[in-house]
């Protein structure tokens, strides 16, 4: 069930009510399969007996309406794939936050200059310093990946298990030698997420108006660490990645990643309003 929290304009909405939402801004009436959704809405007072929005929305709905900048946030861990993400409007900044299983997203507004602490949040950036490597940059490929979380399902939460199968699936099929066979080995085992952080906005290229997306793929390895994945390079589309795909990982720190996150958004000359 949707829901809200005046008091701090937050929301809680599935992907269903804003697709009722953008329905009712077109002044269109909701299609069959959303009546169920648009009821919802009616009884918390989101929307009137006439399709009538509740003041309450208005930055919200505006930001959803016209975005100059749309950031998603994919995060896989062992719950699969949670989405987040923020919408930059032309005078509002709302960020979305999912949770593992559920169907609603919480809904919040957040001052412009916060965004780049909000995106470092839902990717849970953190500072803890990894051991000591020498090894700072793993060239393998994407099938020596599969293999390796293969392994990890074989095993079945047997650490001891784990261990072994996960070494012996990267040597067969990896390529790696010491010490970056260890290495990549511990972190798979370490590994808290990956995480992506797309951005995407109507922009110039070639002196044309065009859609612009920049994008950055990190591994979460705990206390391994976060490791840059390089290779396959974001943005990546449908069917561009194979087991043979050069899969390139380099041991980054939190402040650098953070200055990455920063690199992706914009600048204002960036943007073509309208």
């Amino acid at each position: 069930m949707p829901s809200y929290d005046s008091s701090r304009q937050r929301f809680r909405l599935a992907d269903r009510h804003i697709a009722v939402f953008a329905h009712l801004l077109d002044g269109e009436t909701p299609p069959d399969e959303l009546w169920d959704s648009l009821v919802e809405l009616q009884r918390i007072g989101l929307v009137g007996e006439e399709g009538e929005l509740a003041p309450l929305l208005r930055d919200l709905l505006g930001a959803l309406a016209e975005p100059m900048v749309l950031v998603t946030v994919e995060i896989t861990g062992e719950h699969g794939t949670v989405n987040h993400g923020i919408i930059v409007g032309q005078e509002a900044v709302i960020a979305h936050d999912g949770w593992p299983g559920e169907e609603e997203s919480e809904y919040v507004p957040i001052e412009p200059h916060m965004l780049v602490w909000e995106l470092a949040r839902m990717v849970h950036l953190h500072s803890i310093e990894p051991p000591k490597s020498e090894v700072s940059r793993i060239e393998t490929t994407m099938g020596a990946l599969d293999a390796a979380f293969s392994a990890l399902d074989e095993a079945a939460g047997d650490e001891t298990a784990a261990t072994e199968l996960t070494r012996k699936a990267l040597d067969e099929v990896g390529g790696l030698k010491e010490p970056q066979l260890t290495e990549l080995s511990e972190l798979v085992l370490a590994m808290n997420a990956m995480w992506r952080i797309t951005a995407a906005w109507d922009g110039k290229h070639d002196g044309e108006r065009a859609a612009m997306v920049r994008a950055l793929a990190v591994w979460d390895c705990g206390p391994r660490g976060c490791w840059v994945r390089d290779k396959p390079e974001e943005p990546i589309v449908d069917g561009q990645i194979g087991p043979d795909s050069e899969l390139v990982l380099v041991r980054t720190p939190s402040r650098d990643i953070w200055e990455k996150i920063t690199d992706l958004l914009p600048d204002k000359e960036d943007l073509i309003d309208g």
